[in-house]
């Protein structure tokens, strides 16, 4: 699908069979959603550039993502989807900056392209040039990836305040509780390692377009990069600090489970102790000696069972009194 904005908010569809030659001085944003070979041709035939493939953009070579032919400026970025999802995904984004128009090539819906366009609508004539459209689809894009590690934040505090809780309710807990917590953990890992890559690209992208001289002309592009680039740097660093949150949490919940097991490991133990003495008394007299003067009372098999009793009772209370239990 081939989506053209123009400057004034409007959108049209452009068919693949659309026109020959050239394409309306208006449109200002060229949108290529997972676009078939068809109507690959039909956009390169109006603007008159190759365009770089759904290959081409799975490339991570720097100097085929970011690289400047015939003074137009091709750049690609991974842009973070499916985040509501247990399983997000980065997508590869191809921006390219042709004179005054900028084009987009996506094989997925970044929630923040559908974000932009719905600006577009509201506020109609607000981008002048497309430079400056960049840098304002660049800025929405770092809004998004800003909400994204907001959900993860919201996410990790909700699942911390499951994982630590208070004893009388951590007694209450299903076996196996805090080993499916894992699986939480890795999941939200998973969402801020996608997010973290796809900050870097965007770094890497704003970097690169700041240096070209079509923006530095253009003050208000310039200004809005320079921006971009403050926001994604405040936000790598942010996610930084979110992942050492997930760290703890995922050494936090390892302590608790190896707590749990120790636990268990001392009940076995102290219960071993506790049995030992009687199983000693009851070895002594099940012997198999001729002389046994024991055997001879009339009262050794009841002392015998005292005995082995009191031997199991004063080890329980000496280990209740040191707080072992």
């Amino acid at each position: 699908m081939i989506r053209a904005y123009r400057a004034d908010g409007k959108a049209e569809i452009i068919p693949a069979s659309g026109q020959s030659e050239g394409i309306d001085p208006a449109i200002i944003w060229l949108d290529l959603v997972n676009p078939d070979r068809a109507e690959e041709a039909t956009a390169e035939r109006l603007l008159g550039i190759p365009l770089p493939t759904r290959e081409d953009l799975k490339d991570i070579e720097p100097s085929s993502r970011l690289y400047v032919e015939d003074n137009v400026i091709f750049m690609t970025a991974s842009l973070v989807h499916q985040v509501e999802t247990d399983l997000p995904e980065l997508a590869d984004v191809a921006f390219i900056l042709s004179g005054n128009r900028m084009i987009t090539i996506r094989y997925a819906e970044p929630r923040a392209f559908q974000l932009f366009s719905g600006a577009l609508a509201r506020i109609p004539g607000r981008y002048k040039t497309g430079a400056e459209m960049m840098a304002r689809l660049l800025e929405t894009i770092a809004d998004r990836t800003a909400e994204v590690l907001e959900i993860a934040v919201a996410r990790l505090d909700a699942l911390s305040a499951e994982v630590f809780v208070d004893r009388k309710a951590a007694k209450r807990r299903r076996p196996g509780f805090l080993e499916d917590k894992l699986l939480d953990i890795a999941a939200h890992h998973r969402l801020l390692t996608k997010a973290r890559d796809s900050l870097m690209s965007l770094s890497r992208l704003i970097t690169f377009l700041r240096s070209q001289p079509a923006v530095r002309k253009d003050r208000e592009a310039d200004e809005l990069c320079r921006i971009v680039a403050h926001d994604i740097q405040s936000l790598s660093e942010h996610a930084g600090f979110v992942s050492n949150n997930i760290t703890f949490l995922l050494d936090a919940s390892l302590g608790l489970i190896n707590v749990e097991q120790n636990a268990i490991i001392k009940i076995f133990s102290i219960a071993s102790v506790v049995f030992l003495p009687p199983t000693l008394v009851a070895s002594i007299y099940g012997m198999n000696f001729q002389f046994m003067p024991e055997l001879t009372w009339t009262y050794g098999y009841g002392l015998a069972l005292v005995t082995m009793l009191l031997s199991a009772i004063i080890p329980f209370l000496f280990f209740r009194w040191k707080g072992w239990l």
